[in-house]
């Protein structure tokens, strides 16, 4: 029996025309191109699949064999995204969490054909900064322990339901930080000031079930600040610590710690950290859908992250994902 999966990725399917701001829409839309061809990609190797994936005018081609889709005229994202999901048996996601953009989507399609974390997960780490409070309430490390260490020269300014690094303005003054907090907030901005936590940025991709979060890798960030604070993401270099890494372990468990913190992380989930010299991992955010990191890793794992993805959600056993490891 054919599995009918309909991958949506929001700028790319038409959703950069309504983002309302083109600044964030123009930097983040490559990485969403490149994050549905990889998902796209990765589904066209499952035995069993049809896979289908929404395009827009600018960006309208798909990996070979994936069928596209548009909405109709006039037709919303929400809209285009609810009729295709009746005609899908499952639905592969990703969205900013940005004015609970993701979560409305979650909504929508249904605990039944959705592929990826609950709407209470999302709505939870969608507030960067109740994010930090939860995980901090639950023994995670975050910036928030460093509020009133002496050793602090920054401080970030960023938008507190942002995605990658869009309006994040890193200050060497924490009463510069506090002005522009203050002015964004006047202007009606949700923003979020925290201490800049000094050390290597890092992210961890996981794979999230019910009984276990698999860490299966851990990412270099490329993060670059400009002469006038504002942070730029570069990319990221997917699987760079090696297993006999001395912080892969202590990672690890920052992963099982974050996911029963967070009980409805599924699929394909990240953690934003920074090690520090001293304290070792900082969570700065919880991402709870596919990232930029996905982008490769089923290569560089010799897995099909898809397939154990779907597998899973047809099966629910390890077996069943262990038999998809095979069809890669």
């Amino acid at each position: 029996m054919t599995t009918r999966v309909f991958v949506y990725e929001y700028l790319s399917g038409g959703g950069w025309t309504d983002y309302g701001d083109d600044a964030a829409a123009d930097e983040l839309l490559p990485l969403g191109l490149s994050m549905r061809d990889a998902m796209v990609a990765d589904l066209m190797r499952v035995r069993d699949c049809s896979v289908s994936a929404a395009t827009c005018v600018p960006v309208n081609t798909l990996p070979a064999h994936a069928a596209p889709l548009r909405p109709l005229a006039g037709e919303s994202a929400f809209a285009f995204v609810a009729r295709q999901s009746a005609l899908h048996d499952m639905v592969w996601l990703v969205a900013p969490e940005t004015d609970g953009l993701l979560a409305r989507f979650q909504r929508i399609v249904g605990d039944a054909r959705w592929l990826g974390c609950s709407a209470e997960a999302i709505e939870l780490t969608a507030g960067k900064h109740a994010t930090l409070v939860h995980l901090a309430a639950h023994g995670v490390t975050t910036p928030l322990a460093f509020e009133h260490a002496p050793e602090i020269e920054r401080w970030v300014v960023k938008p507190d339901d942002g995605a990658g690094g869009v309006a994040t303005h890193v200050h060497t003054r924490r009463a510069a930080a506090l002005e522009d907090q203050a002015r964004r907030a006047q202007a009606g901005a949700a923003v979020t000031l925290e201490p800049w936590v000094e050390g290597e940025a890092l992210s961890l991709s996981l794979l999230c079930t019910e009984q276990n979060a698999e860490m299966l890798s851990v990412n270099r960030q490329r993060i670059a600040i400009d002469a006038q604070g504002r942070l730029c993401f570069e990319g990221v270099t997917v699987d760079a610590l090696g297993r006999d890494d001395p912080r892969t372990r202590p990672l690890a468990a920052l992963a099982m710690q974050v996911a029963r913190a967070i009980p409805g992380l599924r699929g394909f989930a990240g953690i934003d950290l920074v090690w520090h010299p001293q304290r070792g991992p900082v969570v700065i955010e919880v991402n709870p859908r596919v990232t930029c990191a996905y982008v490769g890793l089923s290569a560089a794992l010799g897995r099909n992250l898809a397939a154990e993805l779907v597998a899973s959600r047809l099966h629910g056993d390890t077996q069943d994902r262990e038999l998809a490891r095979a069809h890669v």
